[in-house]
């Protein structure tokens, strides 16, 4: 264990791996503090129930009028964070999301252009293997993908039928799971995905491009270190810099003094550090502006065999909703396959069936499928992060967080759910039933120009520190009408690039 680093990362997901892997390979010493463990692909059961511990399930207090699930649904706990867990599933942010204040007058733009995130698009894509279309119908021309799409399962496929009859269109999504074999540098082989489901349940073959396999892999073999087990506790300040990060691993307290630090702990944790130590919030930002995407899903009960957990559980996407009808932003359309545990718990919280009446829908279970949607969620003070009063099991404040969708999520929401209702319809379905949520934790550190109304400038670099940097989706200025992981990877690397040309010392 060593006791200094040029650099100290906290956290290893996808805001702080791409970033370690750019930092070592400039030849810097890096170290990443992780607080789960290591999960190799051969040691990853097929089976969700034994993968809990993928997930980061300490417990966070929930308010507002409508509280945010944690747990399962949003972070991840392990040596590539929640890539671990996520379904692969890499749409691109489209250029007019990062411009809602100049489009609509609401929420903010993003402190940067477009063009500066598309070369690192390009570049995560080809380096992670993603699968996608020849041509995307959305968006600007862009770089093919190195590898052609998934096969489509069956909710695609009654997606895809649904959809043609409305006049929407729909493409092959693009998944950062393999549709045949790449060498992976500093890994090696990894093979074609097998269309066995469980991505939420973690890789077994390492097909998925979690981070541990990819940029943590080759961050490795040109010598950064890994620090498994290494819960972060309190971050040392001397002026204008921080000295060090405390940390506890096998049951002893530590210090790591770093000439920089990164906190890529994820909106939920990396603002609690902040409030712990009480650190970069002279502009009051710390844990405001908390977003979680609007993210109703539903589900449809068909007459054929569907099979629900068999193949890449995003296989279609549709972006003919990114502007529609009057909504700030928009939302795309998905089909989602789901495991059966998963789809047991969701059906007793969305409908409040139990005992019999469960057990008799899901005997039916493997003629589900499912769409949902992932829609922009405007910024708002008053959907926070604090510190309560009640202790964790270190005796630190668990964080509270304050969520309440404002009026264009709830029309959002309606907007979706009738589409998909009418889409399920034309494909054929016998009965339905949504299940309303919340997706992905965002914001609560955010970026911008301005000291006096954000967290950290445009490369992620704290307004009122020196040496501390931020790399996850706490900087994201308003949450995106697209899953999040790709964006949070292309900041990382232009943050990581930033760092060398500034100099990180």
């Amino acid at each position: 264990m060593p006791d200094a680093a040029d650099v100290v990362v906290i956290g290893s997901g996808a805001g702080g791996a791409p970033l370690i892997s750019r930092l070592a390979r400039a030849g810097l010493k890096v170290v990443a503090l992780e607080a789960g463990v290591r999960h190799p692909p051969a040691g990853i059961a097929t089976d969700e129930v034994a993968q809990a511990e993928l997930f980061w399930l300490d417990e966070r207090l929930s308010a507002g009028a409508d509280p945010v699930a944690f747990g399962r649904n949003n972070s991840g706990r392990g040596v590539g964070g929640s890539t671990l867990h996520y379904t692969a599933y890499t749409p691109r942010a489209q250029p007019d999301d990062l411009r809602l204040h100049s489009e609509f007058g609401q929420g903010v733009d993003w402190p940067l252009e477009f063009s500066e995130l598309e070369r690192y698009y390009d570049e995560i894509e080809q380096f992670l293997g993603v699968s996608g279309p020849a041509e995307y119908p959305w968006g600007p021309p862009r770089r093919p993908y190195p590898h052609p799409p998934l096969p489509l399962n069956g909710a695609a496929e009654l997606m895809e039928r649904g959809c043609a009859e409305l006049g929407l269109r729909t493409s092959p999504a693009a998944n950062a799971a393999l549709s045949r074999p790449q060498m992976q540098e500093g890994y090696g082989l990894r093979p074609a995905c097998t269309h066995r489901g469980y991505c939420q349940a973690g890789c077994s073959t390492g097909a998925k491009a979690s981070l541990d396999i990819t940029y943590l892999a080759l961050a490795e073999a040109h010598g950064a270190q890994i620090l498994d087990d290494s819960y972060v506790t309190g971050l040392r300040r001397v002026g204008r810099r921080l000295s060090g990060v405390e940390y506890l691993r096998g049951g002893r307290q530590h210090f790591m003094a770093a000439g920089a630090v990164v906190l890529s702990a994820g909106a939920i944790e990396t603002p609690r550090l902040l409030l712990l130590n009480d650190l970069a919030n002279s502009s009051g930002q710390v844990g405001r502006n908390f977003m979680a995407h609007t993210g109703v899903q539903l589900w449809g009960q068909f007459g054929g065999q569907v099979r629900p957990n068999r193949g890449i559980p995003g296989a279609l996407i549709s972006e003919d909703t990114h502007r529609t009808d009057g909504l700030v932003g928009g939302y795309l359309l998905q089909s989602i396959g789901v495991m059966p545990v998963t789809y047991a718990t969701q059906l007793t919280r969305g409908t409040g069936i139990w005992g019999p009446a469960l057990h008799e829908q899901m005997r039916g279970y493997n003629h589900v499928a499912g769409i949902n949607i992932l829609g922009e969620c405007l910024p708002s003070a008053a959907n926070r992060l604090e510190l309560s009063d009640e202790p964790d099991a270190r005796g630190q404040p668990k964080p509270r967080v304050h969520f309440s969708f404002g009026d264009n999520e709830r029309r959002m929401t309606r907007h979706a759910e009738a589409l998909m209702r009418r889409i399920w319809s034309a494909a054929g379905v016998q009965n339905v039933w949504a299940f309303p949520r919340a997706a992905h934790t965002i914001g609560t550190a955010r970026m911008g120009h301005d000291p006096a109304s954000s967290v950290v400038d445009s490369w992620g670099r704290a307004h009122d520190l020196d040496n501390l940097w931020i790399s996850d989706n706490s900087t994201f200025p308003s949450a995106l009408a697209a899953n999040p992981a790709l964006t949070i990877m292309a900041l990382s690397l232009r943050t990581a690039d930033q760092m060398l040309a500034g100099g990180v010392l």
